[in-house]
């Protein structure tokens, strides 16, 4: 299937029509082994001479089902995925890592990414280095030479800080780094990391690959030969490939990705500018608006910006934490992407692992409230908003 056709497309059909037992939809391999034909096959097998299964960790086809979807979604040469989000971070990040190393991050994060590089990379003896990746100028400021990798959200999370993927890989590459991008926020469907220069293209798949709410997984892709099969050999020891049955069901939300993120990001910024003119929000943190900080970044590197998005409460923490005891049909609720609205308080929830230090350098402040707008009417998810804001 050629990149050259639409997305939706590609996300129906990439997979082929020759499936299994002349399946409709690949089957869900709920099996921890493959048998072999003999013993001399066995052996051939593991020695690499003969491509097919062995065991369930090592590769099973419904997993290689979606990694090949994904791959071509993604404009790249190989997905690997994995049994959850975290798991995938460790996957783009640790493989090229070594005693003695530095890694630059960005400094607006989700607050488990931000607890495994700062509490958990310096037992190994990996500096890390926290810059705001949206200024260039930060970023080449803070290269070392055994700077060997960059790792970035875009938008990132909550505060939808915009960073330029070319600007970035292209000054990684002259100083040999990689650069690995989280792209959760956007989707394969609103962002092309790899197209844009970097290495590895990241996504949490609970969100809104999936859409949802009933997995939990991640995926990387990439294009330079070296670095897939780091990341294979990385993934075969320590076993975070995604399981059989949720392989399955990403498979599926991938089927529909095209047309929920179309409706979502419509809704998305109907939401959004309502919040923006309601007197008890003091700024809503929308990349879509066209005086948002980064927007021409977005013009130029995105195509659309998705439906999940922060907003500050004049009424402080507060009127926040009212909010979310009066919303209706809001869920109250970690996570985004999900077909559902949902509503959650970054400072105490997502991110509460987060020092007080790095959320002030993030402007991730107590007043500060994110949504992911789901599937349902805008009109109702407006209706519900403003009846929790009467209540303030």
């Amino acid at each position: 299937m050629s990149n050259k056709q639409g997305f939706a497309t590609v996300a129906a059909h990439a997979d082929g029509h020759d499936k299994p037992m002349h399946s409709h939809t690949w089957p869900i391999f709920q099996t921890s082994s493959f048998v072999f034909d003999s013993p001399e096959h066995g052996a051939r097998l593991f020695a690499g001479e003969e491509s097919g299964h062995i065991y369930s960790r090592l590769g099973n086809p419904t997993v290689e089902a979606f990694e090949r979807v994904m791959s071509q979604l993604e404009e790249g040469d190989r997905t690997c995925a994995f049994s959850s989000g975290m798991a995938t971070i460790m996957h783009c990040t640790m493989p090229f890592l070594k005693s003695g190393d530095d890694m630059i991050c960005g400094d607006t994060l989700y607050g488990c990414t931000v607890d495994l590089f700062q509490e958990h990379f310096p037992h190994y003896n990996i500096s890390v280095t926290v810059v705001d990746t949206s200024d260039i100028a930060q970023i080449q400021a803070a290269l070392k030479p055994n700077t060997k990798l960059i790792f970035l959200e875009t938008p990132a999370n909550p505060t939808n800080k915009i960073t330029s993927l070319k600007k970035v890989s292209e000054l990684a590459h002259k100083h040999g780094a990689i650069v690995a991008v989280d792209a959760t926020f956007a989707s394969p469907y609103f962002i092309k990391p790899l197209a844009l220069g970097a290495d590895i293209s990241m996504h949490s798949l609970t969100k809104y690959v999936n859409g949802h709410g009933d997995v939990v997984g991640g995926c990387l892709t990439l294009k330079n030969p070296d670095l897939i099969q780091k990341v294979l050999k990385f993934r075969k020891v320590h076993g975070g490939i995604l399981a059989p049955l949720d392989a399955f069901l990403v498979l599926r939300g991938v089927r529909t990705l095209a047309c929920r993120m179309e409706r979502i990001q419509a809704t998305g910024r109907s939401v959004a500018t309502y919040l923006r003119n309601h007197p008890k929000i003091t700024r809503v943190l929308y990349p879509g608006f066209e005086d948002a900080p980064g927007h021409e970044i977005v013009k130029d590197e995105m195509t659309g910006v998705g439906g999940t998005f922060s907003f500050i409460m004049k009424g402080g923490y507060d009127a926040a934490k009212k909010l979310l005891e009066e919303v209706k049909i809001c869920t109250v609720a970690v996570s985004l992407g999900s077909f559902d609205t949902l509503i959650e308080h970054p400072a105490s929830m997502t991110h509460a692992c987060v020092s007080e230090e790095l959320m002030a350098k993030q402007g991730l402040t107590r007043d500060l409230v994110r949504i992911s707008v789901g599937l349902e009417d805008d009109k109702d998810i407006i209706q519900d908003l403003a009846q929790a804001l009467d209540k303030l």
